[in-house]
Parts: structure tokens; sequence; C-alpha cells
């Protein structure tokens, strides 16, 4: 089963999936040693691997990103769960894991994310918008360390076909509760260093793959209120000729908010959802 739109939790809360490398290299000169060690706790803070001591290690780093995502970068590393949602995970620990790839590239229009749209045919969900993820499963790994990386580029390989070795990982939002549908998701953010082809891999789960750019996510003419039966009220984006809203809508909307690229649009534009929405 797969984590997408989820339409009656609008964001967010994560728990930081980076481990650090403890191990230092010992010196005879004891001041020498103290700022090797003091260089490299900085270099940490910039580039850190998670399961560390593994073969199999995921960098997540910002090494090297262009410098517009510098915003993001900075979000992520202070964002609190709060400020992204009242819905945090449950103290008992109880929930669905998963995770979901944030994928910022670089396009003919300037940056912009990826997303998928989902098969009209599927019984939940049908035909929303979302970034591409799903759930863990055992050979992804430690739930709290690497697991949520590597489901989120393994769902979004099988679902894409996006080649994740042109994916730079560079953070980890804090985890988000759906209680709708009791998934706890871990939203990772990622540079698209090297694009590949990317495309519905089954058209029975996802009619298509698109990316969107960032302009147009941040054009308040392209930003309206949905509005569910139930009365909920959440942000969402009239892009490439789709309705972004509900869960995905929720992220891009703090991410765009958090990293100075908000611009103010009429929160009274609204769109009313379908009841089966």
């Amino acid at each position: 089963m797969k984590t997408h739109e989820q339409s009656h939790a609008q964001t967010h809360d994560q728990s930081h999936a980076q481990t650090h490398d403890q191990s230092h290299a010992q010196t005879h000169d004891r001041s020498h040693a103290q700022s090797d060690v003091e260089k490299r706790d900085d270099d940490r803070e910039q580039n850190r691997t998670a399961g560390a001591g593994r073969d199999d290690a995921i960098a997540v780093t910002s090494d090297g990103l262009p410098g517009w995502l510098d915003p993001v970068v900075r979000a992520a590393r202070t964002i609190e769960p709060r400020q992204l949602s009242r819905f945090l995970p449950p103290e008992n620990g109880a929930g669905r894991q998963s995770a979901v790839l944030i994928l910022f590239g670089e396009g003919e229009r300037g940056p912009e994310l990826l997303l998928m749209e989902r098969s009209g045919s599927l019984r939940s969900h049908a035909g929303q918008s979302s970034f591409p993820g799903g759930a863990l499963d055992p050979e992804d790994g430690d739930q709290a360390t690497t697991g949520p990386l590597r489901a989120a580029l393994r769902e979004a390989e099988e679902e894409t076909g996006l080649d994740p070795r042109g994916v730079q990982l560079f953070g980890v939002l804090p985890r988000l509760y759906i209680p709708v549908s009791s998934f706890v998701v871990t939203p990772v953010l990622g540079w698209w260093r090297t694009p590949s082809p990317v495309g519905a891999v089954d058209p029975a789960e996802t009619a298509r793959v698109f990316t969107v750019p960032v302009a147009d996510l941040t054009d308040p003419a392209n930003r309206v209120t949905t509005v569910h039966p139930s009365g909920h009220l959440g942000p969402a984006f009239l892009v490439e000729s789709a309705l972004v809203w509900g869960f995905t809508a929720g992220v891009i909307d703090r991410i765009l908010h958090f990293a100075g690229w908000e611009r103010p649009w009429d929160r009274s534009r609204q769109v009313p959802l379908d009841w089966r929405a």
C-alpha cells in the first residue's frame, strides 16, 4: 500500500534519519587533535552519513548543491515538528512507517519538483497528485535511521523509473502523521543531480509522472484553498493540469513558507472537493 495523498492531514512530522560516525583519529599533539575533532564535527554537520559503519550507508550531504537550495537546507535543519503540523506521530510508536521523496531538479524554467498522479482506477485517492513514496519494507532497514532514506529512493524508482544513483539526499524533514490512515511519513529531501528519464512504471498504479516549476508553485494565481465536505480547509495548487492538494500540497506549502519563497496569495479563493476525496 502506497503512502500518498491523505486529505485529512496537512502536514507533518519527522524524526531525522541520520547518524554520525563517532570514530576520531588519535594524534600525539593534543592541541592538534582537538582542532581536528572540531573540524570533523563541522564537516559532519555539512556531510552526514546515515547508517555509519555499513557498506551500504546512504550519504546525506548538502555539499555541492545549487545556491537556490540553501533556504531549503536551512529550513530542514531548524524546523520544528509543531511548525509543520499539529498531527504528530503517536508517542507509543503506533503507525505504519513510510517515506516520500521530495525531489528538486533544474528544468527548462528553473527549479522544479517531481510529482506523480495516481491512477484513476485505484480504490483510494484515485487521480490525486503526490510525491513518490510508500511504506517501508523490511529490506529498507532501520526505520529510525536509514530505512526511510532507502524506502524513499526505492519507491521513487519503482513508481517513476528514476535512477536513484542520480539523486543526492540532502535533508530530512520532521516525521508527519496522517491520522485517517495511521501512516507515519518521513519526507526525504533530494537534489536531482543527474536527471534520468521518468514515467509511469505501472499504469494501474500511476497515471503520469511530471515536474512542476517552483515558479508556478509560488505564483499566487495558482494557489487556492480546498474545502472538503467535512469542512476541512487546506492549501492547494493548480499546476500542470492538476489540482495538487492534501498531504502533498501541505508539505509544499510549508517548504515554500519556511524557505522564504512564499508570495502573498488569496486564501479566500476556494475549490470544493468531492465527498469521495
